[in-house]
């Protein structure tokens, strides 16, 4: 008989286990496939913004990734500039670099506290799916096939997705930069900030990983080998000393390796039982490091939705929204990072003089400047809201501070940890919706009197006064009927 779950995700990257931990919380039961037969200390991703910081927070993780890595204040523009982080209207305000598993090892433990079930060695070799659910096939590291059958499965099993190839999903776009080098090396010079430069030659980034390794990712303009190519520590020194003018003394890699930069974008993320997050559905320039907050920012809007829907508390519909509010931040990402690396190739003297002035004209205006680092972090993302509904709907919630009374919570992002709607405003006392509801009253006046915050931080309706009617209306709208009254 095949082994059975509600919903299988394929990956256990941070995307992956950020959906498996968020959907056991709701009492789903979620089984976690991964390819490798054990954890990677070798991996791209070590930039987390200050949006997936807040996402991290809202499920009692985010200190404890602080603790493992190092906080950087600035961020550099394309150019000599840097935007100051430090305004940032957040808790986290600035730029976390740490290893991806690092982020993988808090949202593991997470996921397993909550139930959710990881299996390492289970290679997905073909999908299958019908109108009931979803049949998975999967080859252990014994070499035995097994079978799974789940009501959906997402793919976050990167950019080579087996999901996605496998059900055909279309992934259009093409290689940017090829036979970028790749490397984490120690340093004799040690960095405490991100360093990057573009010449003639090339260029090449160096960051702290947050555990005594840096970073280092360089590209050289006059050799574009096959990503297979073997590479050699000498060749990164050497344009990290063109475009640095030092190497810092690098030595002792623990990883050198060859890839390419791909813009890409699968047109649908969900396909009926199937849906794709995080790389699995979009890749682009490493430029900026929005590559993992991305996924898991993906994940945050997935999960809530896959939960409502399993659970019977919402139309299979609710996740096209999914498609309807990232796709679109998907299709800017890849704009964005595609932008900043061309800027930094551009090695015209001239173009680049003038490329510097205009960053550092932006850096010194406080607007301009506060607005370039909310859109770096991730913390100016917002989704479309219907016509005529209140200004802040869409928007990313506050952390506001919660009056006493409010449970263990003091902070709405306290409150959001157990992965429910919460309602926030100082108003009678709503009944009928059981757990999928957290009431709870601001410490001090708020802009709308009443606020209703999605789990993944986003105000999904809010208003000026206690309109009751109007009230309940969007309650049964979003968080589903009340319990005795069945659903129009």
């Amino acid at each position: 008989m095949p082994e059975a779950t509600e919903v299988l995700i394929v990956g256990a990257g941070p995307t992956g286990l950020m959906l498996a931990g968020d959907l056991a919380a709701a009492g789903v039961s979620v089984t976690v496939l991964e390819r490798r037969a054990q954890e990677s200390l070798l991996t791209r991703a070590f930039a987390v913004h200050a949006r997936t910081l807040e996402l991290l927070d809202a499920r009692g993780v985010a200190d404890e990734l602080v603790t493992r890595g190092v906080r950087i204040g600035k961020l550099q523009m394309i150019g000599d500039a840097q935007l100051d982080l430090k305004r940032l209207p957040s808790r986290f305000p600035y730029m976390l670099l740490t290893p991806q598993h690092e982020t993988e090892a808090v949202l593991a433990k997470r996921a397993g506290a909550l139930g959710a079930d990881v299996r390492l060695g289970a290679e997905v070799t073909g999908l299958r799916q019908d109108a009931d659910g979803v049949s998975v096939s999967v080859r252990r590291f014994d070499d035995t096939v097994h079978t799974w059958r789940a009501r959906y499965v997402v793919g976050a099993d990167g950019m080579n997705s087996v999901v996605r190839r496998t059900l055909g999903f279309p992934f259009p776009g093409r290689a940017v930069l090829r036979s970028v080098m790749l490397a984490d090396v120690r340093l004799n010079v040690p960095q405490g900030m991100p360093l990057a430069n573009a010449v003639r030659e090339g260029i090449a980034f160096v960051s702290p990983l947050g555990d005594g390794w840096h970073r280092v990712v360089a590209w050289d303009r006059a050799k574009q080998l096959p990503v297979e190519a073997p590479l050699d520590l000498e060749d990164v020194r050497t344009i990290t000393r063109k475009a640095l003018g030092t190497d810092f003394g690098m030595h002792d890699p623990r990883w050198l390796s060859r890839f390419q930069t791909d813009e890409r974008q699968a047109p649908r993320y969900r396909l009926g039982r199937v849906l794709l997050a995080g790389d699995a559905a979009h890749v682009h320039s490493p430029a900026g490091g929005q590559g993992m907050n991305t996924g898991l920012q993906d994940a945050a809007n997935l999960a809530w939705r896959l939960a409502a829907v399993v659970r019977g508390r919402a139309p299979e519909e609710l996740l096209d929204g999914y498609q309807a509010e990232r796709h679109p931040i998907g299709r800017k990402v890849i704009r964005d990072s595609g932008r900043m690396m061309r800027l930094a190739l551009i090695h015209t003297p001239v173009l680049r003089t003038a490329m510097n002035l205009a960053s550092r004209a932006a850096a010194a205006l406080p607007p301009l400047a506060d607005r370039l680092a909310a859109e770096a972090t991730g913390i100016s993302i917002a989704y479309p809201a219907p016509r005529g509904a209140h200004p802040h709907t869409g928007r990313r919630a506050s952390d506001l501070r919660l009056a006493p009374g409010a449970g263990t919570a003091r902070r709405l992002y306290e409150a959001l940890r157990a992965c429910r709607f919460v309602l926030v405003g100082r108003c009678p006392e709503v009944t009928g919706w059981g757990e999928r509801l957290i009431t709870v009253a601001p410490a001090s006046p708020q802009g709308p009197a009443l606020l209703l915050v999605r789990p993944d931080g986003y105000v999904a309706w809010a208003a000026d006064d206690h309109d009751q009617d109007a009230l309940l209306t969007a309650l049964t709208e979003w968080v589903g009927p009340r319990e005795g009254v069945a659903s129009a």
